[in-house]
């Protein structure tokens, strides 16, 4: 089962590292990248730098910025295959968000048959 892994770091967590302390942070979240299981994922530019779509009156609205103001903003993601979520969680727990403060949300992917599965 694939499982999307929502990183919301600690604001400011991270940019209150000094350069020493976050380049091994970095390298930690690189090497996550190294994992078989691990099948993508991204880090996000700051929320500021968003570009929201809504439906308003027959039309798209277009707004800059998040949809929300909140102090939880998606900051990075990986896309994860797992033989279950125990296994999910125990790669979660990797991830050096959390220990800074913030927290990672763990959500099964919707899988969707291709049309050779019919």
């Amino acid at each position: 089962m694939r499982y999307a892994l929502l990183i919301y770091p600690k604001p400011g967590s991270h940019e209150a590292l000094e350069p020493e302390e976050y380049r091994p942070v970095n390298a930690e979240y690189l090497a996550l990248r190294e994992d078989p299981r691990c099948l993508g994922g991204a880090h996000l530019k700051p929320a500021e730098t968003a570009t929201t779509v809504r439906h308003s009156l027959g039309d798209a609205l277009i707004t800059d910025g998040p949809f929300a103001d909140t102090k939880e903003v998606l900051g990075g993601y990986y896309v994860l295959e797992a033989a279950d979520l125990d296994e999910a969680l125990e790669f979660v727990q990797r991830i050096p968000a959390i220990r800074l403060g913030g927290a990672v949300e763990v959500r099964p992917v919707v899988e969707i048959p291709t049309e050779d599965a019919f």
